[in-house]
Parts: structure tokens; sequence; C-alpha cells
């Protein structure tokens, strides 16, 4: 077993140092197929630019188990003897752990494949950081007919041995939304003369805020972030033009649905009041992970088995996992294991420890052995 993790530490220390961004995985893409390769496991024809599907086991009933394989753009600082080669790339979110792990994967189930009773469909999806890989991945239709897709992210709040998760939402719905304020340019001196951004902005920046404070009722969970604001670029002119750009993570449809009307609301009176154009620009990125029942029991079982601390989630993070895509086409299950990191998750200095890899393989496979059970019951 040591071998084996040493095996797929050196693997994750090696993606680390070549990290790509989202949609431009074509190193790692090679990587992974050269490994998927040479220990002969078939790779699927499907049409993805980056990222790939490979397949083990054979019959109709099929699973699949899912890693993400995109970096971030961030400056790595953790001085380690294998940090990133790449300027302004790093796997600060621990997507080199998963490749790593879901690697272990398919070389545990290669060596059991003769005695598979169905197929298992690894993923390594690209551009989760964007939140466009799972829909991809989706849209070739490979995983249509999947029994379930199962999945995790390390967690640094946790420590290594300690699994989590909880049956429906997960992680919440995540939405960006830009605003972009037109009025009317002047001289700082005469602002009779203009229609002033900066106002409109103050007010959209305080009047979002009371979304959460005065319409979602105090029983529901939403959070609405200002990330940028940029206007102007003098200290003696008022500008014609301003921004202002968020995301909202919810935990409902009726709760999103009702942020995303009120922030409309608020640009068209805020436009009126001062004769000036207010445009919200509301994409709604990627759903919250739901959790099936039925697989959160399953799951449970085998984190027990494999040895885990295993512990219910308390409450959904209103972290965004674009995983809740393949809630489209089969039951899905994700867990949170233990990274025990200093620093969290997109931090520059972010060293998860990389013993998570001893046991996330074999829970993998013990859950697909599950999986193969419970179809092979529900016939």
């Amino acid at each position: 077993m040591a071998a084996f993790t040493e095996q797929l530490i050196t693997w994750r220390r090696e993606f680390h140092r070549t990290p790509e961004c989202g949609n431009a995985e074509f190193e790692t893409t090679q990587r992974l197929r050269d490994i998927l390769e040479a220990h002969d496991i078939t790779i699927l024809d499907v049409p993805l630019k980056t990222g790939l599907i490979a397949e083990i086991g054979q019959g109709d009933t099929f699973v699949a188990v899912r890693s993400d394989i995109d970096a971030l753009p961030i400056i790595e600082q953790t001085d380690l003897p294998y940090a990133s080669e790449k300027q302004g790339a790093m796997h600060a979110c621990g997507h080199d752990i998963h490749m790593a792990a879901v690697l272990g994967t398919a070389l545990r189930l290669k060596a059991r494949e003769a005695t598979l009773p169905g197929r298992v469909r690894l993923i390594f999806q690209p551009a989760e950081e964007v939140s466009e890989g799972a829909d991809q991945v989706v849209q070739t239709g490979v995983l249509e007919g999947a029994k379930a897709i199962v999945g995790f992210h390390n967690d640094p709040t946790l420590p290594v041995g300690t699994w989590r998760a909880k049956a429906g939402y997960m992680t919440a719905n995540v939405d960006r939304f830009k605003i972009d304020i037109t009025g009317v340019g002047a001289h700082a001196a005469m602002p009779q003369d203009g229609v002033d951004p900066h106002i409109i902005l103050s007010q959209l920046i305080s009047g979002i805020q009371t979304i959460v404070s005065r319409n979602v009722a105090p029983y529901e969970e939403a959070v609405v972030t200002i990330g940028q604001v940029h206007s102007g670029e003098t200290w003696n002119v008022i500008p014609s033009q301003g921004m202002i750009e968020g995301t909202v993570r919810t935990l409902t449809p009726e709760v999103r649905a009702l942020v995303e009307t009120r922030m409309q609301k608020l640009c068209d009176g805020l436009a009126v009041q001062f004769d000036a154009s207010v445009s919200l620009d509301y994409q709604r990125l990627t759903d919250g992970v739901n959790n099936d029942e039925v697989l959160q029991t399953l799951a449970w079982q085998v984190a027990e088995e494999t040895g885990y601390d295993v512990q219910q989630q308390p409450r959904a993070q209103m972290i965004g996992e674009d995983f809740a895509s393949y809630q489209q086409v089969a039951p899905v299950h994700f867990a949170m294991i233990g990274s025990d990191s200093a620093y969290p998750l997109h931090h520059p200095k972010y060293a998860p420890n990389e013993a998570i890899l001893d046991k996330v393989p074999y829970y993998f496979v013990n859950f697909v052995e599950r999986l193969f059970e419970r179809a092979t019951q529900n016939v």
C-alpha cells in the first residue's frame, strides 16, 4: 500500500508542477492519457477539447467516478520543491490530489476488471473552476444511462482520514452578476451637468445587501457578495461609466429567483431615479450538489468500511461545484474528505496533506462494488 500511495504522490506532484487553467488542460489531458494507456485502460472516443473519459469493465450496467483537472490563475507562494513551474497558474484547489486519487481508483479497478459485473467510467473533467466542464461532459451523452455518478473534494478544514457528507444540498446554487452603469460625464466642479455613476454605485452596494437582510426570510440561506467595483480614472472628472460585479449563493430555487428579481427591480428603480442606464447581466452558473438519499446511506457505510472517521455534514457549504450538472443524467453523491491544510482552498500557499491519497482510491473501489451490488438487486 505504501508503494502504491507513493506512486500516486509522484503523479500528484507532477500535475502540481504543470498546472493548466480551465479549457486549456492540454498537457494535463495528454499525461492522463499516457498513464491510463500504459496500464491498458481504455480511453473512450468522446468529443471533448480537454479532459477525457476512461472505461474499465464490461456489461450493460455502468457507474461513474469523477475528478476535475483544472488549476486556478494564482501565483503560487508555497516554496515547495514541486511548486508550479507555470507563472500565474496553480493547483490551489487540490485538483491534482483529485486526479491522483482517481488514477489510483482506475488502477485498482483494472486489477479486478475480470470480476467486475459492470463498467466504470472515470471522468477526468476539465473547467470546473469556470463552471463549464461538467456541462461539456454531459452534453457528449457519454453518461446517459449511468446508475450513479460519485465524486469528492478535498477539505483542508478536516483532518486526514475524515469523511463528511449529507443527503440533500451539499453545495450552493452559484450565480454571477454584473451591473453596467452609463451616466453622463462632467467636470468634477460641475456635477449638475452630469449623471454621476459613483452615486448610483453607492446605492447599488447598499441596496444589494438589503436583499438578504430584508427580502430573504431569516430561516433561508443566501449570500450576496460584491467582488469588484470600477469607475473613473482621475480625481477631477465625473466619469460616465461604472461597473459592479459579484456572486449570489442560494440553496433553493425560490430564493434564487427572488434574489435575481429583487436585483433587477433595484437596477430599474435607480435607472429611473437618476435618469441613467443601469443594466443587469445575471448568469446562473451552476446548481447546488444535491446528494441522493439512498446513495448517502450507501456512501456512509462504504466510508466506515474504508476506515474513515465518518461525520454528518452539518449544513450545506455556500461554495460552488459544477459536479451538480451530473444530476441531469443520474443520481449523484459527493463527499468532503479531509486534507488538513493550514491554508484554505484557493490560497497561494495551499498545500494539502498528501496522506489523503492513502484511502480515497479504496473508498471509490468499495463504493463502485456496492453500487454494482445494488444495481444487481434492483434488476
